[in-house]
C-alpha cells in the first residue's frame, strides 16, 4: 500500500510597521520597517505553519498561537514553526518538501535565501533541500505593490508516518 500523502496551503500577510525588526524565514533582514504582528511578524513561516498544519488536517495558526494570547507576544515564528510541527508529527505526519514565496516588491530575497531556506529547515529538523523559499513581485499593484507589506503563500506535502 503507497503511504498516505496530503497537501496544505498557507497565506499570511502583514503591514509595514516602523520600529520592529524585519524577519523573513527566520533571518532578520536590514530594512528600515519590519512587519506588525504578534509575534516578529515572519509572513514567511506563519504561511508555511498553515500550510504543514493544513496538510495534517490540524487547526491553523491562530487558534494554536492566538494573538491574544500574552505568551506568543513577541515570539520567534521559527520557535512557533517547532511547536506547529511537532504537532504534524504527533498527528502522524512528516514533511516530504514545502515551498514558500514571498510576495513583495522589496526587501529583495536574493542575498538572504539561503540562510532562509537553512533556518526554516532545521525548525523542521529536515533537510534543506525540502524547503524552498522564493520571491515574486506584483508590479506595483495592490498593498505589496504600494509597498505597504509583504505577503507570503506556501505549499507542503506530508506523508503519513
Amino acid at each position: 500500500m503507497a503511504a498516505e500523502h496530503r497537501v496544505g496551503l498557507g497565506v499570511d500577510a502583514h503591514r509595514f510597521a516602523a520600529g520592529v525588526p524585519l524577519v523573513l524565514g527566520g533571518v532578520d533582514i536590514p530594512w528600515p520597517q519590519g512587519l506588525a504582528g504578534h509575534s516578529d511578524g515572519d509572513v514567511v513561516t506563519h504561511a508555511l505553519i498553515d500550510a504543514l498544519l493544513g496538510a495534517a488536517g490540524l487547526e491553523d495558526i491562530g487558534a494554536l498561537f492566538p494573538s491574544g494570547d500574552p505568551r506568543w507576544r513577541g515570539a520567534s515564528s521559527l520557535d512557533l514553526l517547532r511547536r506547529a510541527y511537532a504537532d504534524v508529527r504527533a498527528a502522524g505526519f512528516e514533511l516530504v518538501n514545502a515551498d514558500v514565496v514571498l510576495i513583495g516588491e522589496e526587501p529583495r530575497l536574493a542575498p538572504h535565501r539561503a540562510e532562509m531556506r537553512a533556518r526554516l529547515a532545521g525548525a523542521l529538523g529536515a533537510s534543506a533541500g525540502l524547503v524552498a523559499v522564493r520571491a515574486t513581485t506584483t508590479d506595483g499593484l495592490g498593498f505589496t505593490g504600494r509597498g505597504e507589506g509583504l505577503a507570503a503563500q506556501a505549499v507542503a506535502l506530508v506523508a503519513a508516518v
